[in-house]
């Protein structure tokens, strides 16, 4: 079971790549949810259902990871950053100048962390992990639909 949590934690390895895991894994993310988008059925639902799942999932993977690197957020859990970017991709165009964007815009608020997002952190396990992301997704995600309807 532990081995499971390490592995959903990194994203199945990517955690580990050398130079910004939580960039390729929020580029990763990007680019499955593009490829996948035209192949599923209920399109944009069936990604609204499985964010609440990898969140879910995730909790534990990255209360697990803190445990099994003996630290606090560790470098390699990068399932958060899977997570804050789906939902910073939520209902976008299905066009690469939006997924761009949204990938951008997240990167940009995971990393600069403008309230509450930073407080966010101090919340307990693997939760403070996942809702920073989650909350930077939202920012991005609120940003890109703004900008959409009153810009583009």
């Amino acid at each position: 079971m532990k081995k499971t949590m390490i592995l959903l934690a990194t994203f199945f390895g990517v955690g580990y790549l050398p130079l910004a895991p939580g960039t390729w894994a929020s580029l990763f993310t990007t680019i499955i949810v593009y490829l996948l988008l035209p192949l599923l059925k209920g399109g944009w639902w069936t990604i609204l259902i499985a964010l609440p799942l990898v969140t879910a999932l995730g909790i534990p993977a990255a209360a697990a990871a803190e445990k099994h690197f003996s630290r606090k957020d560790p470098r390699p859990c990068v399932i958060d950053e899977v997570a804050g970017q789906m939902t910073a991709l939520l209902f976008i165009p299905h066009n690469p100048f939006y997924f761009a964007t949204a990938f951008l815009l997240f990167r940009v608020f995971d990393i600069l962390k403008p309230f509450p997002i930073r407080q966010s952190e101090r919340l307990p396990r693997g939760i403070g992990i996942m809702i920073d992301d989650l909350l930077a997704g939202a920012y991005a995600l609120l940003i890109l639909h703004l900008a959409k309807r009153f810009l583009f």
